[in-house]
């Protein structure tokens, strides 16, 4: 029969504010009056922050100890530990157990040792230990080690003469080890990564990284490439209470290749100055045309062409603001499709205001003096004022917001005997909405669908711009977002004479449960009520209406998503523009992409990727993006991946462009120790960017 009962001593104690009662339950109980108690028999005690449990325990109420011995155990701020004998000090949250198993609840960790000691609340030290994250009765990896030391206030784990074991076989040894038990950051060794890619041969990389502060931080990668040399490559970051940065720099000393010194630097610096103004720059420089072509690892890096170098003083107040820009770039050049550099502005002069509900209306004004320069074409002072006033008016069932404005713009030429010109454009649009809501059943399931009429009419008068220079201008995308403006062009060297209107309609499914947007559709089409005259390269339209926009987009089903746009040339029955992407995504890990773009005769793709389950935790990584038009693919990726729980292995091959009738190949393998790092070249980043929806299976079930 269990005896139960209330040691008195430290509910009293309680009472003063200090330790709390212990309830212990065993049974055979014995006590005396100095306060020492003998629990025989099944014995547990709850209590203070703690459960213990033993078949002999001892107990002090006057030093606030326990000790047991014989099929022991003690549950400790979620942490599980078994053994031989134990001994607690409550008071200060100190004391070991013998020949322990130990488990972390709250990290998904395990591990055996032959003493286990507890240095406060948060710390935890293990002599010849082992530690995993695998489940119970699977030791696929374990670390090995003479002592491993935990800091539950960092969640980082140390552990020295260190012994990695996968599948009872040591695959690496160090003498020193520290780990996030938790994802948080620490500094030492990340994970090595080896590889290989077509232009760097076989590589190998070990990050170093240095938590130097809780907000700021730097990372330190050399990478050798056989076939190019040492490449250094230094990443340090930054947050203050007003300030914020980045600063990567990449430098290879020879490049066994070329033969030459290559580097690259990108810095970005934002400053809160205060009382209102603000400082950012954003600096890149690359030593050749060719710098990221040849040893980026990523498709994005490859096509980058303007590298900018641009700094900003800016000032914000309530309802207006203005900043000092500099800009100028570093075009890399593309020997099989060369690129025309763009302007500098040195420099830019730009303020903003919106000044909301003055008597009814609302004020707005935008202006910029620019000074453009470049070293082939003409420079000039570009001035740009566009104030205007608009009177939004509101009611139960429609929405009418007219607006009128006038952009002034004067241009004064610099070294080529061209006279000022300046030109005064009045603009005057129209935009009247009036959504209409009922109740639908589709499926079987309820909502609301919306159908949200909108017409959108402008008139601006003709003025001759054809002998104005392109400083910052192009046709914008005829998409449903610029439908809805006054002008077809980028920039502010031409304004289109305009009398025109838009009509398009909308209509949404919303979930009349969640309000959740589960369908949306949209259709529209500008008419033109006179010919155009202001146009760029002499591309005049030769018809009375545009071309007509379609889109659908949202979720079909819990499984099926779809965006999809049609640009539809009505006068002569072509398809301008499309583009469909449909995502078949059941769960978590498990994705199937399938996606078309067609554009101009100029473009034909089909994009399909995938994660997929193949069977015996093994899962199958695609993605091919193929041009129809070039007969080549644009992106290839085939992989799998192996998901043991606590490990998963990836390997992963990758090949897409980098210029013109120019590819690169890499080839990824990854084994990953779920909890602790990656042995290997990390793929983790080229999956993410190729396959949309990607999700590491070794970590879906660990949520």
């Amino acid at each position: 029969m269990a005896l139960t009962c209330v040691a008195d001593a430290w509910a009293q104690a309680d009472s003063a504010g200090q330790q709390g009662p212990i309830h212990v339950e065993a049974d055979r109980l014995t006590g005396d009056q100095e306060g020492h108690f003998h629990a025989q028999g099944s014995v547990r005690l709850d209590g203070q922050g703690i459960r213990a449990w033993g078949d002999d325990v001892y107990g002090s109420m006057q030093d606030n100890e326990i000790a047991g011995s014989g099929n022991t155990g003690i549950e400790r701020e979620g942490d599980l530990v078994s053994g031989s004998r134990f001994f607690l000090d409550l008071e200060n949250n100190t004391g070991y157990v013998d020949q322990p198993s130990y488990q972390l609840g709250k990290h998904r960790a395990r591990g055996r040792a032959q003493k286990l000691e507890f240095s406060g609340k948060d710390r935890l030290r293990a002599t010849k230990a082992t530690y995993t994250t695998c489940d119970l009765g699977r030791d696929d990896w374990y670390l090995k080690a003479s002592q491993l030391d935990i800091d539950r206030r960092s969640d980082i784990g140390i552990a020295r003469n260190v012994t990695l074991r996968f599948k009872d076989v040591p695959i690496l040894f160090t003498p020193y080890i520290d780990f996030p038990v938790e994802s948080r950051r620490k500094s030492g060794l990340l994970a090595p990564i080896f590889g290989t890619t077509q232009t760097g041969g076989v590589e190998y990389t070990q990050p170093i990284y240095f938590n130097l502060a809780p907000n700021y931080d730097d990372t330190l990668t050399p990478r050798f490439m056989s076939k190019r040399g040492l490449l250094l490559n230094n990443e340090l970051r930054y947050l203050t209470r007003g300030a914020s940065g980045e600063l990567h720099a990449e430098y290879l000393e020879r490049d066994r290749k070329t033969d030459t010194k290559r580097y690259g630097l990108s810095f970005r610096h934002r400053h809160n100055l205060g009382a209102g103004f603000s400082f950012d720059t954003n600096l890149n420089k690359a030593s050749d045309d060719r710098y990221f072509i040849d040893l980026s690892r990523k498709i994005a890096a490859t096509s980058q062409t303007n590298l900018p170098r641009e700094g900003a003083l800016s000032y914000n107040a309530d309802w207006w603001g203005g900043s000092i820009r500099l800009q100028k770039f570093q075009t890399l050049q593309d020997p099989l499709a060369h690129v025309t550099p763009p302007y500098f502005r040195y420099p830019q002069i730009a303020l903003n205001a919106l000044r909301s509900d003055v008597a009814g209306f609302d004020l707005s004004f935008t202006g910029e003096a620019v000074k453009f320069e470049h070293p082939t074409l003409v420079s000039a002072w570009r001035e740009l004022y566009y104030p205007s006033i608009q009177l939004p008016i509101e009611t139960n069932y429609f929405t009418f917001t007219p607006k009128f404005g006038a952009q002034y713009r004067h241009y004064r030429f610099d070294g080529d005997g061209r006279k000022d010109r300046e030109l005064l454009i009045p603009i005057t649009n129209l935009d009247l909405s009036a959504p209409l809501e009922r109740d639908a059943v589709l499926f079987g399931r309820q909502f609301v669908q919306t159908l949200e009429p909108r017409l959108y009419y402008v008139r601006i008068p003709f003025r001759e711009q054809d002998d104005l220079p392109l400083f910052d201008t192009a046709e914008a995308d005829f998409t449903f977002g610029q439908i809805f403006t006054e002008n077809q062009f980028t920039g502010g060297d031409r304004v289109n004479d305009a009398d025109q209107l838009t009509v398009a309609f909308t209509s949404r499914l919303l979930d009349i449960d969640t309000v959740e947007e589960r369908l949306r559709g949209t259709l529209g089409q500008r008419f033109y009520f006179r010919e155009q005259e202001v146009a760029l390269n002499n591309s005049l339209r030769d018809s009375n209406r545009s071309d007509l926009l379609t889109a659908i987009s949202g979720r079909l089903t819990g499984d099926w998503s779809v965006d999809s746009a049609l640009q539809y040339d009505t006068n002569n029955n072509l398809w301008k523009k499309f583009s469909a992407a449909f995502r078949y995504q059941p769960e978590r890990g498990k994705v199937m992409n399938i996606g078309y773009r067609y554009q101009d005769e100029s473009l034909k793709n089909v994009d399909v990727s995938a994660q997929w389950p193949l069977g015996s935790r093994w899962t199958g990584l695609a993605r091919w993006n193929y041009s129809l038009f070039e007969h080549e693919m644009v992106e290839g990726l085939a992989g799998l991946e192996y998901n043991a729980d606590c490990w998963a292995v990836r390997a992963v091959a990758h090949k897409f462009a980098t210029a013109t009738q120019a590819s690169t190949t890499a080839f990824f393998l990854q084994l990953e120790f779920t909890g602790l790092a990656g042995l290997g070249s990390n793929p983790l980043d080229v999956l993410r960017q190729s396959i949309t929806g990607y999700a590491k299976t070794n970590e879906i079930n660990r949520k």
